[in-house]
């Protein structure tokens, strides 16, 4: 009996001994892991970083191509600056009732709203969101802007009393695009092939002829007399309040920024100088590039599997369609090489664009014991349930750094074009922003206006106002309607 009793002793402790040795093994292996973690971790934010010098290169570097884009169509500039298809600006003293469509790939805006002038914000604002049927995306242009004029007429019919200050003569319709997020909606096959069209873009007013076209074959008493992007529709509105608003730009899906350059600053145009000499231009920033861009391995991975590889590089850096993505890829390579959500790598982590910005805006804000909002953006997005307090903290450091990243690149942009128009040291300058990623990403936001703040300094700072957009948006189309009518 004393001899079984000794046997199961020893046994027991050659056991406890085993699992000992299992456990320091497991225990070492995961100390190394989560070095590895930590040394991806550092390495990915040293490769992201944005110091002020950084920032002002890439700030001088805007302004080269800027210059040389606006001198000649015969340019390597990556940047087209497009002479926008406005005769003018508002100046603040428009007032009546306007109307604008926003097309916006697979539906569009169609809105109406007072203006009271003297700079009075916008009243009586009316929108209806439509979604274009599949048959007419598919099918011509006009067929499009038959199916815009007809929805049109009903929204305008549906307004009270709405024609009473109204001239009888054509009324004026502003008309701005906003880029599509869906890839199907910027197919080749689709209605609109989705770009920015200048003035003098033959393709441009061939558009704008269609559009009135089907206004008029409906009967509806309107003329378009403007056709430009949304982030010129933005500037309008900050025109509206503002005469030293110079400047707008859109950080959504997607990204642009437009601003007002004097005519003679434009080299390349040959067509007749507004009035005013300014001109309104579409910088198409989204195709800016530099060798001065904090440039990781993953921002190169994204670059050479997209559709169109060593193409919008700023985009891919700032806007709100690449950011959750460039999130996924760091995580990604944690989990195949430090384990950082298990052994087994979970299957949605390797989903290209699963993680979109306002998850990532949701993860990185959070705020809540033990990060529990991240835990469950991990668990709804990636099926990831097991996480731990100190992986949540990776996680939300992973977005913190591509956050900040997107957010200085983009102030660097605004101060360059500040600095294009000489107004840095001399002159007060208002820049209106517009977009979900601006206007929802806290974080996002103020990282934005602290990296303009670090670049112009105490002395200067005060010379760059940020301002939110004035409406929402579609409304820059009621405010460009407007303007026309009192240039």
């Amino acid at each position: 009996m004393r001899k079984e009793v000794g046997v199961v002793a020893v046994a027991t402790a050659a056991t406890i001994v085993a699992a000992a040795a299992l456990f320091r093994q497991w225990k070492r292996r995961k100390e190394r892991q989560w070095k590895q973690t930590q040394r991806i971790l550092r390495k990915f934010a040293r490769d992201c970083a944005t110091p002020v010098p950084k920032l002002w290169q890439v700030a001088n570097a805007l302004v080269s191509d800027m210059q040389s884009s606006l001198a000649s169509n015969e340019t390597s500039s990556n940047l087209n600056m497009l002479v926008s298809y406005v005769a003018s600006l508002p100046t603040g003293a428009e007032e009546g009732l306007y109307y604008g469509v926003n097309l916006r790939g697979a539906n569009f805006l169609i809105l109406c709203a007072r203006l009271g002038g003297k700079n009075k914000p916008l009243s009586d604002l009316r929108r209806e969101e439509i979604s274009v049927p599949s048959n007419v995306m598919l099918g011509t242009t006009q067929e499009l802007f038959d199916f815009i004029a007809l929805e049109l007429a009903k929204f305008v019919s549906a307004q009270p009393g709405n024609d009473n200050d109204a001239p009888a003569s054509q009324k004026k319709l502003g008309f701005t695009l906003s880029y599509p997020v869906d890839q199907a909606a910027a197919s080749p096959g689709t209605a609109i092939k989705w770009k920015s069209f200048s003035a003098d873009d033959m393709v441009g007013k061939e558009l704008v002829n269609d559009i009135n076209r089907s206004l008029e074959k409906l009967g509806v008493n309107f003329r378009v007399v403007s056709f430009v992007d949304d982030a010129i529709g933005n500037l309008a509105g900050g025109r509206y309040y503002n005469r030293e608003s110079v400047a707008s730009v859109t950080l959504g899906m997607t990204t642009n920024a437009a601003y007002v350059e004097q005519s003679h600053a434009v080299p390349r145009w040959h067509g007749m100088s507004p009035k005013s000499e300014e001109m309104v231009i579409s910088t198409e920033w989204r195709n800016f590039n530099s060798v001065h861009f904090p440039l990781t391995e993953f921002d190169a991975s994204l670059d050479a599997e997209s559709s169109n590889p060593g193409s919008k590089i700023f985009e891919k850096l700032i806007s709100g369609m690449y950011l959750g993505e460039i999130v996924r890829r760091v995580l990604l390579k944690m989990a195949q090489e430090t384990a950082l959500f298990g052994d087994c790598v979970p299957s949605k982590l390797n989903t290209p664009f699963l993680l979109r910005s306002p998850d990532m805006a949701a993860m990185h804000q959070d705020t809540s014991e033990d990060r529990k909002v991240v835990s469950e953006k991990l668990e709804e997005v990636f099926g990831i349930t097991n996480s731990t307090p100190m992986v949540r903290e990776v996680v939300a450091e992973v977005c913190d750094i591509v956050s900040e990243r997107g957010a200085r690149l983009a102030g660097a942009g605004i101060v360059g074009i500040i600095k294009k128009l000489g107004r840095i040291e001399t002159r007060r300058s208002v820049v209106t922003v517009e977009g979900g990623l601006y206007e929802h990403y806290r974080v996002f936001r103020n990282y934005l206006n602290s990296s303009v703040w670090e670049m112009l300094g105490n002395d200067l700072s005060d010379n760059v106002v940020i301002e939110p957009s004035h409406g929402g948006s579609g409304t820059g189309a009621v405010f460009l309607a407007a303007s026309q009518i009192h240039s």
